[in-house]
Formats: structure tokens, C-alpha cells, sequence
């Protein structure tokens, strides 16, 4: 054809090469489509949820194809986290008196304490872990890793903040409203009066 025409071959590759084909054309509008979904999912759909999405809206896909699309623009769906509920709240909580009065400050170590209970997934399961933070120093004086969220866990990470020699007499220990571990199930705040080993 080119020596009929009279085209050098390299005009007739360098012509063909600029013509888009009907499915370089599809993909190019598909791409389109998928980043427009991918954006209204908050980035978090993956191929088949993309490929489902734009089937419904009448736009054929293959999930096979729609990867491919995702690799190339770079398309990565954000898992959201795992989520576990730590904090149980007590059916009926009793009034307590606010020891520290939301004042999350402290004059000296060892006199105001706060605790949390916080999860980990591991690939054995749930982990739990309790600390306890000195409102001075800003320091974790104790902390305890356990599969169970009992009040021995909270308990082991006090003692572990007293053995340390963290813990004035009469310190505060201020702790959420959650009643899983029975230890602050009638009060939110906590005069530290336990002595390492006692249970």
C-alpha cells in the first residue's frame, strides 16, 4: 500500500501509532468512569466493587479488566481498619465524685494517674493492653499485655507502676466509664489503694 501511495513506511507506522483503536478509545473512557467511582467510594472500593458499580449503572465491565485500569492509574482501595469495642459502659453507673475535676495536670510524679485499655490484632487473635500514664511526666509508669480484658489486666499494670516506684499514697487514678475490667465500674475515678499482689 505505501508503494503504491508513494508513503515512506516509517509515515505510514508514525500515522498508525497516533491512531487511537476502538479498544485503546473503550479504556481511556473507561478509565474515566473508574477513577469517577473509585473517588465517590472514598477510596476505599477495590475491582470487583468498581466493576459492580459501573455494571449497575449500565457501563459493562469485567472486575479482569477493571484491575488492569487500577494498576495503571495507580489505584490502591484503603481497607479501613478492624474495629473491636473495648469500652462496655455499666448499665447503671454510679454517681463518683470527680477527683481531678477534668484537670489533666499534675503538680508532682506519682500523685495523678490515667489508665486505658486499647486492642491489638495479631495474627493469634485480640490482644489487650492496659497502661497507665503519669499526668506529670507524661510517662507510661505500668502497663500489661493480655487475650482478655478482665480486671487482672488493669490490676498487673497498676502493681507493675507501684514495683516501679511510680505511685505516691493517695494518688488518683483516673480511668474512662467502660465496666469490663470491674475495676471502675462504680467510679470513673480512683484513689490508687492497691497494694502490689493483692487481687
Amino acid at each position: 500500500m505505501c508503494g503504491l501511495l508513494g508513503v515512506a513506511r516509517s509515515s505510514f507506522y508514525a500515522w498508525r501509532a497516533r491512531v487511537e483503536s476502538p479498544t485503546a478509545a473503550r479504556r481511556r473512557q473507561l478509565a474515566v468512569e473508574v477513577v469517577r467511582v473509585f473517588a465517590e467510594s472514598r477510596q476505599t472500593s477495590g475491582c470487583r466493587r468498581v466493576a459492580a458499580a459501573l455494571n449497575r449503572e449500565g457501563i459493562e465491565a469485567s472486575v479482569g479488566l477493571i484491575a488492569d485500569l487500577m494498576r495503571e492509574l495507580g489505584l490502591r482501595a484503603v481497607q479501613p481498619r478492624a474495629y473491636k469495642r473495648t469500652t462496655i459502659q455499666d448499665g447503671q453507673p454510679a454517681e463518683s465524685p470527680d477527683l481531678i475535676g477534668r484537670d489533666f495536670t499534675a503538680q508532682a510524679p506519682g500523685q495523678r494517674l490515667v489508665g486505658d485499655i486499647t486492642y491489638l490484632k495479631t495474627g493469634q487473635g485480640w490482644l489487650y493492653l492496659a497502661t497507665v500514664i503519669d499526668l506529670c511526666t507524661r510517662m507510661v509508669i505500668g502497663w500489661q499485655l493480655a487475650d482478655h480484658m478482665r480486671s487482672t489486666l488493669v490490676i498487673d499494670a497498676l502493681g507493675m507502676a507501684i514495683l516501679g516506684g511510680h505511685v505516691t499514697p493517695g494518688a488518683v487514678f483516673h480511668s474512662d466509664r467502660g465496666s469490663q475490667t470491674g475495676l471502675n465500674r462504680s467510679s470513673q475515678h480512683q484513689l490508687v489503694e492497691l497494694r502490689v499482689g493483692a487481687r
